[in-house]
């Protein structure tokens, strides 16, 4: 059972990791090329739609399991260590991040009336928004795969023993 638990945290690591990488590579990039007002409609619509099941599941499955994987491989080294660093760096620099960095920004950004507020306005939100939001973004992506490399790892040694 304990095998599986870690099976499932380890794919849901690497999902959210592939999120933030694909955001970082790809989507950010293409939004980047869009006027102020785009933009800004843009991320309010993404940053609305993905507060859904399957991306909590992911997110805050993975919350859930890198403690308990961690927990329940206490006592079996190097495992519980590569486990407890994954954890660390996935709560600091992927959920603490979020909670303390985009979440707030996003939350901003949808009370943002575009419809209503003039041309300077919409540019000085968008100059203030998309470097820090990207920046927070690229931490995310950082920690994702630093978190999925150790629980790679304890996968391995864990097969190994």
């Amino acid at each position: 059972m304990t095998t599986l638990i870690l099976i499932i945290t380890a794919v849901l690591t690497a999902l959210i990791g592939g999120l933030f990488y694909a955001y970082s590579c790809s989507v950010v990039l293409g939004l980047g090329k869009l006027s102020d007002t785009e933009y800004l409609k843009a991320m309010q619509n993404i940053n609305r739609e993905i507060l859904n099941p399957v991306f909590f599941m992911s997110f805050m499955g993975t919350v859930i399991l890198l403690p308990l994987s961690t927990f329940l491989f206490r006592g079996q080294q190097p495992v519980f260590i590569f486990l407890l660093l994954a954890t660390l760096a996935y709560l600091i620099g992927v959920f603490g991040v979020t909670v303390a960095g985009n979440v707030p920004m996003n939350d901003a950004l949808d009370k943002f009336d575009i419809s209503g507020s003039t041309a300077e306005a919409i540019r000085q939100l968008r100059d203030n928004f998309e470097n820090r939001w990207n920046f927070l973004n690229n931490i995310r992506t950082v920690f994702s795969v630093v978190s999925i490399i150790f629980v790679v790892c304890a996968c391995i040694w864990n097969r190994e023993v």
